[in-house]
């Protein structure tokens, strides 16, 4: 049993040990020579059934015995007596099996296989359970099991939710108990069942039975576990929303092809400088979904045909779901006026089409309007694009004016949630329901230290400002909610990283909650003329001790973004920042290039600091790759691919910074301070990435 510790065994009970272990391989040989030859006779059974005794665990034996049943029905023709025999028989070798170790996966799931060849009686099968649940009433094999005769039986979800409510009065420390009331209560409150629908009233009864279990024994947790889940069902909105765009709602997006220049700062946060002549639209919705397309999303504009756009879902796993999608809008000059402002409108929800992963269809009618100009620039020379970096020290950014009137590229999008195109489903419930667990749970807290208590608190203070910010976009209680992670990384260290990325997305949160406290983070970026990228503000979110990024949504719309001298082991999340062109991860604790695969789908990235990380102080994972080199599968992989890579001796510390940085368009890397950056990986990158002009601080002289 787990968290018991081996006891050295008696001279007795080892010579009695060794004999079991002869006696298993005599018949384990017998056995598996039978199987060889398609001996079912019933000799060759018998003995089947004496390794099953001794070895329920033997997959083999019970798939030995599965082609036997099937051998034996096939030469019944189809004679119902017959077959019901065969069937029974093995019903009981089970049980036989079961009674030796009725935990035992292979045997469960041979019951199962005999029973779903509908020939036997399931009578029986519920008074069995009730031997077992009684031996064990936390088995969750026979839980498990449970369902599946409760499915063939038609037995009612009602009738077995009302079960475990007798199995849980039993005994509130029943964990398979609770898991299997999780999974009745979801089937019911899903399909709106009468007394489950609307939900309010039933999760107002499981919060009233799992408070019971929770104040009979905090340290038991069990009804923890349960209430966590209960949690997220008064929080979910089963339905995909749209969270976040860019462009943002209201705003006024300024692009350019060159460099910025003049009075472009008093748009810094929403102009946007590209080569391509493309610039995107991004949609982030509130979970994965597919199905966005031109026939779900109608974007109207004087300049594009809504037929012509393409939507790709931003996935690091390349599934047709994700959060993020994204299509490419041209702009040809010639066509528009650089005084104009060109209006966009998006609608979506107009038509069924978008689903989560869950099967909910995304069914908010939603508009998003903007206005686009194109502005033309002083061109820069060659000579000036080759020659200017960029560089992160302190003293090149200038704190951005806190009373500045530019508009916040984030609130315009929170105007139009408001606005009503999000429905408030249960909002008011759900603001009382969390406010009174929060003081039920602060009164529980003042009498006993209870680390999964302190947990739970946290989670119902975020759950509630996560309400409130919908009105006020403030967060009343992340102070108090980052005392209690700093109070858990104490009290359980084991756990302390978990506890160190719950407290860095609820900074975050804090940090982007409103527009005044971005503000504080935003800087100017040196002289704004003189930038090779652009005139943008740079987010600077350096020194904050963060070990994991969040609030994504809400950052769709930064260009320059500073996340150097923090904790970070990952950047997840960071593919969605679309015009992303300046990132700086410097002084972190990212360990291999897998931990940066979020950077292949960041093609507006042009300045890129990885210094001073542990890149190449990990062993490098190539068990996911299927033959010498992963790049022989890439189809669109240059011919000289091989060559970039293995001209260097270690091949295989190079293959992951390759396929991540070979489809950017690089022009400014910094990876010094790292294992990996020796002279022969720095000459392996200058051949790698033919647009790269700055290394490690350091003009490229090209041949």
């Amino acid at each position: 049993m787990h968290g018991r510790p081996r006891k050295t065994l008696k001279p007795e009970d080892e010579a009695a040990s060794a004999a079991k272990a002869e006696k298993l391989q005599a018949l384990q040989s017998q056995f598996l020579s039978n199987h060889h030859d398609r001996n079912y006779s019933k000799e060759a059974l018998d003995l089947n059934v004496k390794l099953l005794e001794i070895n329920p665990e033997s997959y083999t034996a019970w798939n030995y015995r599965k082609l036997a049943v099937q051998h034996k029905l096939a030469d019944t023709d189809s004679d119902h007596d017959s077959a019901k025999s065969v069937l029974d028989e093995e019903l009981r070798v089970v049980e036989t099996a079961l009674r030796q170790n009725f935990k035992s996966y292979g045997a469960w799931y041979h019951r199962k296989w005999v029973l779903s060849k509908g020939h036997s009686s399931i009578d029986h099968e519920l008074r069995l359970l009730d031997q077992f649940q009684k031996a064990d009433s936390r088995n969750f094999h026979a839980w498990g099991y449970r369902r599946f005769v409760a499915a063939l039986m038609n037995r009612s979800e009602e009738d077995e939710l009302n079960y475990t409510t007798d199995m849980i009065n039993n005994n509130f420390s029943n964990y398979s108990a609770w898991h299997n009331r999780s999974i009745l209560l979801s089937s019911l409150l899903e399909r709106k069942v009468q007394g489950f629908f609307p939900k309010q009233k039933a999760l107002n009864d499981e919060y009233e039975l799992v408070h019971q279990a929770i104040f009979t024994d905090p340290d038991d947790q069990s009804g923890w576990f349960y209430y966590i889940w209960l949690l997220d069902q008064t929080m979910k909105i089963d339905a995909p929303q749209l969270i976040s765009s860019w462009p943002a709602h209201g705003s006024d997006v300024i692009l350019s092809r060159d460099r910025c220049h003049g009075d472009i700062a008093l748009s810094q946060f929403h102009s946007f400088r590209t080569d391509s002549g493309t610039f995107p639209l991004i949609l982030y919705f509130s979970q994965a979904v597919e199905g966005v397309s031109s026939a779900t999303v109608t974007v109207e504009s004087s300049f594009c045909a809504n037929n012509d756009l393409i939507w790709k879902p931003l996935s690091t796993n390349n599934s047709s779901k994700a959060k993020v999608w994204i299509t490419q809008v041209k702009f040809p000059n010639n066509r528009l006026q650089t005084s104009e402002a060109y209006p966009v409108e998006i609608s979506i929800g107009h038509s069924k089409g978008i689903i989560s992963s869950s099967g909910f269809h995304f069914s908010y009618h939603t508009q998003i309007a903007f206005k686009v100009c194109v502005q033309s620039f002083e061109k820069e020379t060659d000579k000036e694009r080759n020659e200017e970096k960029i560089s992160w020290k302190d003293d090149n950014f200038h704190n951005y004016e806190t009373k500045s009137q530019e508009r916040s590229p984030v609130a315009s999008f929170d105007r139009l949630t408001i606005s009503g195109n999000h429905e408030p489903t249960n909002s008011e419930w759900r603001t009382e329901t969390i406010a009174s667990e929060i003081l039920l749970f602060r009164e529980l807290l003042s009498e006993i230290t209870c680390k999964i208590g302190k947990l739970t608190l946290a989670r119902l203070l975020r759950a509630h400002d996560a309400l409130l910010s919908q009105s006020n976009n403030k967060m009343v209680h992340f102070e108090e909610v980052l005392t209690l992670y700093a109070d858990l990384t104490k009290l359980d260290p084991f756990h302390s990283w978990y506890y160190k990325d719950e407290y860095s997305l609820v900074l975050l949160e804090q940090v982007i909650s409103n527009w005044e406290s971005l503000l504080r983070h935003c800087c100017h970026y040196r002289d704004l003329t003189l930038s090779p990228l652009g005139s943008f503000v740079c987010l600077r979110l350096n020194n904050l001790s963060l070990s994991r990024i969040g609030s994504i949504d809400k950052l769709l719309w930064v260009q320059m973004l500073d996340l150097s001298h923090n904790e970070l082991r990952s950047i997840e999340g960071l593919e969605a920042l679309q015009i992303l062109s300046c990132l700086n991860l410097s002084y972190n604790k990212l360990g291999s290039f897998t931990a940066l695969g979020p950077l292949r789908l960041l093609k507006s990235l042009k300045v890129l600091d990885v210094s001073y990380n542990e890149l190449g102080s990990h062993s490098i994972d190539t068990t996911r790759y299927l033959c010498p080199s992963p790049l022989s599968h890439r189809e669109e992989n240059g011919g000289n691919s091989h060559e970039i890579v293995t001209g260097v001796d270690n091949a295989t510390k190079s293959w992951d910074a390759f396929l991540i940085l070979e489809g950017l368009d690089l022009k400014q890397l910094d990876i010094s301070g790292n294992a990996i950056a020796d002279e022969q990986f720095r000459s392996f990158l200058v051949r790698s990435l033919p647009t790269l002009k700055w290394l490690d601080g350091e003009l490229l002289h090209r041949s």
